[in-house]
């Protein structure tokens, strides 16, 4: 087959998530400079609870109409609204604009959507988790570039990096123009849009009614909500339970995306063969489990570099997971359920930070380390559901095979 779209679509990926990435350094500069205050993180966190919250409503309405509409209007509407709202940030100069343009962000961001559908439409179901696992690579890898470019950008000027995440979608906008083809081309009468399909409560009151899918959203859920633990507390834990700054913070985080882009590039799609989605999804979570245990009683820093390895081999199982996923639903529904798998992990990014930020105050003073045991109990309680959710796509692999 040809293989020029999934390249594409893995191109606007790692671009989409650089243009993300390069604005995390220098977010907090920017608001001090806006709002002529010291203490902004009560800005940030309305900012995250912001981009978090328009990513939950419209990532299930931009999966709809990418299933009436097709993939690619969708997919270049919103690479158009972002490459604007970049630029909107670049030139805001008060609060109200700035977070105008995050809540920009956050609703032009949910055309992650679209994306894993679009993998969906041009996948066989055997090479799936293999393309998803490249498809979270090539995430990782933008999301390791993005901050230490936008680092660099900022020391120059505050605002560099949004006028440069703003190119980077021009970019995307563009290469999708010319080289992405639809996928999914909209069947007579279908592309006609109704105004309660804009509903960003109905897709979501769609999947909520089928039992069948609840396991499965829940899971992305719980799973989501662990991932939050690690960028909530990680630089808290390293400063308190080893004395880190901040280079030895940053050389922690970019260690563990190398080992998690490397695992997630190259072993989805072999571990799925031998082991079955089913059982990748619970080795993943195992590793996790195990790798965390130890990390919560690790006494020097060393040992987490060494630790590392097996903490990546846990992302074996999402790729699993979106396969199994995606493997519910009929391909005309398919934008629409990876809308709402899109909105449980928005919804974990919205409640997961209050939760992490306050169990980890009651415990800093006595053991940093416990936070990691909290994320292996919410992980347990994963399990049945993988269990459940992913049983009647299992005993259909096992009759076609």
């Amino acid at each position: 087959m040809n293989h020029s779209p999934l390249l594409v679509i893995y191109l606007c990926v790692a671009l989409d998530a650089m243009g993300i990435g390069l604005v995390f350094p220098i977010l907090p500069t920017l608001v001090r400079d806006v709002t002529q205050t010291a203490n902004v993180a009560p800005f940030i966190g309305l900012m995250a609870a912001l981009y978090a919250t328009m990513q939950f409503v419209f990532a299930p309405v931009l999966g709809a109409l990418s299933d009436r509409l097709g993939r690619r209007p969708v997919m270049l509407l919103s690479l158009a609204g972002a490459t604007i709202n970049y630029l909107l940030l670049a030139c805001a100069p008060s609060l109200g604009l700035l977070l105008l343009g995050r809540a920009l962000a956050g609703l032009t961001s949910a055309n992650m959507s679209v994306a894993t559908a679009y993998i969906t439409d041009i996948s066989p179901e055997a090479t799936r988790a293999r393309r998803f696992g490249l498809f979270n690579a090539m995430f990782g890898a933008g999301f390791i570039i993005g901050p230490v470019l936008g680092g660099a950008l900022g020391d120059h000027w505050v605002r560099l990096p949004f006028l440069a995440a703003a190119a980077l979608n021009a970019l995307n906008f563009l290469l999708a123009c010319l080289m992405l083809p639809e996928s999914r081309h909209a069947s007579p009468g279908s592309a006609r849009v109704d105004l309660g399909s804009l509903n960003p409560l109905r897709p979501l009151r769609w999947a909520l009614s089928r039992k069948r899918l609840l396991p499965l959203i829940l899971t992305f859920f719980i799973l989501s909500t662990t991932g939050e633990a690690y960028g909530i507390c990680w630089a808290l834990w390293g400063a308190d339970a080893f004395g880190w700054n901040g280079f030895w913070i940053g050389l922690s985080l970019g260690a563990f995306g190398i080992c998690q882009t490397v695992v997630q590039a190259l072993l989805p799609g072999p571990a799925s063969r031998w082991l079955g989605e089913r059982r990748a999804v619970l080795t993943g979570m195992a590793c996790a489990c195990i790798a965390l245990a130890a990390m919560a009683f690790l006494r020097q820093g060393w040992m987490v570099f060494a630790v590392m390895p097996l903490f990546a081999l846990g992302s074996i199982g999402t790729p699993a997971l979106q396969a199994l996923a995606s493997r519910q639903v009929d391909a005309e529904l398919q934008g629409q359920f990876q809308g709402v798998l899109m909105s449980a992990v928005s919804l974990a990014s919205i409640v997961a930070p209050l939760a992490f930020s306050t169990f980890y105050y009651g415990v800093q003073s006595h053991w940093p380390g416990a936070i990691w045991l909290l994320v292996v109990v919410i992980y347990a309680v994963a399990v049945p559901l993988v269990l459940l959710g992913t049983r009647d796509s299992e005993r259909l692999r096992t009759v076609a095979a």
